[in-house]
């Protein structure tokens, strides 16, 4: 299988975006089922991407009330024999938004993220199995402008306190549950294709490109993501308590690098 970074590369020279601001009709359903074939074939190869089979389904809004924070929530029932899980917006200018491998501090029960949507377009979430089978499945949603907008601030505005992290965690964990833990990641995630509105140029591209969390010298999940996660990425995640502190590190494509341990609470058995 490609590495995370040849994934982007590849879907990248795929991209059927326009340049920042320009328009783009909503695609029909032949086109829309032309893309993925065209996508999955580049990341998968030759391997059968079967339909969901109960493994995966995907909850997220019809149309987007913000298209720069669109909520997605994958739901894998039978996690046990979930290994990784892909996520992409098809028609973004890099279609790869995340790849989640999950560790043996996992449980893949559950993941919520936000993404930046360009254009009306589908949005494919593919599951890995522990035997290699993959199951996918899709929502089209309706949502335009997320990877141009504006951060609202300067890009100095937008960048203080990058790397700051928070782990919003039960107040007292019981190691013989799951637990959901939101992670928060103080960073602008700027895709290239935002425009400064003072100067009127581009902000040059800075994004998360790897989120690591461990306990116990476990891991919960790796994280590699590419343009369309979106700012200040917030992740909640589920995982089983291993009684030591939770241990976060992140990287950024300009090779900022930030860690933090956050001590749990336990609460006993």
């Amino acid at each position: 299988m490609l590495k995370p970074r040849a994934v982007a590369i590849v879907l990248a020279l795929l991209s059927t975006a326009l340049l920042p601001g320009q328009g783009a009709a909503a695609p029909d359903q032949t086109q829309r089922a032309a893309r993925w074939n065209e996508l999955q074939t580049a990341i998968f190869g030759a391997r059968t991407v079967q339909a969901a089979d109960g493994l995966i389904a995907m909850e997220t809004p019809d149309r987007a009330l913000d298209a720069a924070y669109v909520p997605i929530t994958l739901t894998m029932p039978q996690k046990d024999k979930v290994a990784a899980v892909y996520l992409f917006v098809d028609d973004n200018p890099s279609p790869y938004a995340a790849h989640f491998t999950f560790g043996p501090a996992a449980d893949p029960s559950q993941i919520r993220l936000k993404v930046r949507v360009d254009s009306y377009t589908d949005i494919h979430a593919v599951v890995e199995t522990k035997d290699g089978a993959l199951h996918q499945t899709s929502r089209y949603v309706k949502a335009s402008g997320g990877c141009s907008a504006p951060a609202g601030v300067t890009p100095e505005e937008a960048s203080k306190g990058m790397g700051e992290m928070s782990l919003k965690l039960p107040a007292a964990i019981r190691t013989s549950a799951p637990v959901e833990g939101v992670l928060t990641i103080r960073h602008p995630n700027f895709n290239g294709m935002q425009m400064d509105q003072a100067t009127r140029g581009y902000t040059p591209a800075r994004f998360i490109r790897e989120v690591k969390v461990s306990s116990g010298g476990q891991s919960i999940f790796t994280l590699n993501a590419d343009i369309s996660l979106s700012s200040d990425p917030v992740i909640s995640f589920r995982f089983m308590p291993q009684n030591a502190p939770i241990e976060v590190s992140a990287l950024d494509s300009q090779d900022g690098r930030w860690a933090r341990s956050f001590v749990t609470a336990p609460a006993g058995r």
